[in-house]
């Protein structure tokens, strides 16, 4: 089993004519990626590649082809309407790739996808893949193996890094989820933990967090009161100098909460074990999984 998506989730790439949507897509096809549509207003009746009919909207895409999970590449401009009109159309999963989107105009996306059952990964994310089924995101697939081991991140990079290690230990994942580092976005760490302490597959937990906000903080709370699967975090930003503004989007601290201290005195409290240096990533997910099944 897996999380979020598997080799039944049906995608439509909205953007899908743009350099960056072209080329993603095709990456996605050639991992096995069923998509099975594109929309770019005014594209519609042609084709990417002979292989994925464009459409002009989300809405004729899906009454065509019974889409079920959007990739979006729309400019950050254009990207939050793009949100909403897979929204309107009942897609069940929406992963937006696109940075830069005005934190106005996610407020306004999380209004409306309140009364809603979409789910949105992302803004500004590399979106999410299960090994060996299906990437709906910008991802190397090739790192990727089946597995395991369920990861959740704020972080892109630092994702390609830990599965990397856990690869090459012969550790694969069950699905890997890059929630994204803007301020406003769509699921969480916590409700993405939540999902892998119901997925059988997922033995073990790695979160991968950053400084500011909060998440990490309500994950720890979750897993002390609910999950029984083990967990080990790691937390980007322990050498942030003080006072320094720091370009990336999501690193809000509000008073002490959103620091790295604040974050790892969390994970300590509930007893997740916390890895001090992203190196040791896949020694800690070893160790972890070797004292679980001990």
């Amino acid at each position: 089993m897996s999380i979020l998506v598997d080799d039944s989730t049906r995608v439509v790439v909205q953007g899908i004519t743009g350099r960056a949507g072209s080329f993603h897509a095709r990456a996605c096809l050639d991992y096995g990626t069923r998509i099975v549509a594109g929309v770019t207003p005014g594209r519609g009746g042609q084709k990417l590649d002979e292989r994925v009919p464009i459409f002009d909207s989300v809405a004729e895409a899906k009454q065509a082809t019974g889409c079920n999970a959007s990739l979006i590449f729309v400019p950050a401009s254009g990207a939050a309407d793009a949100i909403l009109e897979a929204a309107a159309s009942d897609i069940d999963l929406i992963v937006c790739i696109t940075e830069g989107i005005p934190t106005l105009d996610m407020v306004r996306v999380r209004r409306c996808l309140e009364d809603k059952k979409t789910r949105l990964i992302g803004p500004n994310c590399p979106g999410v893949i299960t090994p060996g089924q299906c990437k709906i995101g910008i991802m190397p697939g090739y790192i990727h193996q089946p597995g395991p081991v369920g990861i959740v991140s704020r972080s892109g990079t630092l994702t390609y890094e830990a599965v990397w290690q856990l690869s090459q230990r012969g550790i694969g994942q069950s699905s890997c989820v890059g929630i994204g580092g803007d301020p406003v976005h769509g699921l969480g760490l916590q409700e993405v933990v939540e999902m892998f302490d119901r997925d059988p597959a997922t033995k073990a937990i790695l979160v991968i967090g950053e400084i500011g906000g909060c998440e990490e903080q309500d994950a720890a709370t979750f897993w002390k009161t609910s999950s029984r699967k083990p967990t080990a975090a790691f937390l980007a930003g322990a050498t942030a100098p003080a006072g320094r503004r720091m370009g990336h989007a999501g690193a809000v601290i509000t008073g002490a909460a959103g620091t790295v201290e604040a974050k790892i005195a969390a994970f300590d409290k509930v007893g997740i074990s916390v890895i001090l240096s992203p190196a040791e990533i896949g020694e800690a997910i070893s160790k972890v999984m070797a004292a679980a099944v001990s």
